[in-house]
């Protein structure tokens, strides 16, 4: 991307395609029910951000309590979704700095400090929910934290990436614009 510059047509937008990809997964985790999942037959557990549901056999009905009438489950809850509305808010910001002709590097860099603020609010809700999830919900059989607790994981861990994207990025202000005379490397006979 710095070879060819922020003006090459096709590198000019991978950042913030990869924000939306992050916000897409952050979708996925908000609104996905397998956080928590019982692990072997028969599945009696199933957990989601926003409440916890189980059965008492294999035919039963589900039977679902709301985490939120827990302060942990609040929290969590709370923290990921700031989180997550950060992360939406660079990802608009970021559309709008690449949209214009002359980049504002200063900022590009705002974005990346607000990423790294996004991934502090992510990390925060995954890490409370796990650990009071655990110690404070009765837990029967063998269960794992599945595929929408990973995509939580995987939007802060791209936060995190995308964040020294946006903060380095700046440094590199001359090669973007073009303004850095090319330098040649020859040998005199």
């Amino acid at each position: 991307m710095v070879k060819y510059g922020l003006d090459y047509t096709r590198c000019r937008w991978i950042l913030p395609l990869l924000l939306g990809i992050g916000v897409i997964f952050g979708i996925i985790a908000l609104a996905g029910r397998g956080w928590l999942e019982s692990q072997t037959l028969p599945y009696v557990q199933r957990a989601s951000l926003w409440q916890n549901c189980r059965r008492p056999d294999q035919g039963g009905e589900w039977s679902c309590e709301s985490l939120m009438d827990y302060a942990w489950g609040r929290a969590a809850a709370a923290t990921y979704l700031v989180g997550f509305l950060l992360l939406v808010i660079c990802f608009a910001l970021a559309i709008i700095a690449f949209a214009i002709d002359t980049l504002r590097f200063n900022f590009i860099r705002g974005i990346g400090g607000l990423l790294f603020v996004a991934a502090v609010f992510s990390i925060m809700g995954l890490v409370i929910y796990p650990v009071k999830f655990s110690s404070e919900i009765d837990m029967t059989g063998i269960n794992m934290f599945s595929w929408a607790y990973g995509f939580g994981w995987t939007t802060a861990i791209m936060e995190i990436c995308l964040g020294f994207f946006f903060c380095c990025l700046p440094n590199y202000e001359d090669q973007i614009l073009g303004n850095v005379k090319p330098t040649y490397f020859y040998s005199s006979p």
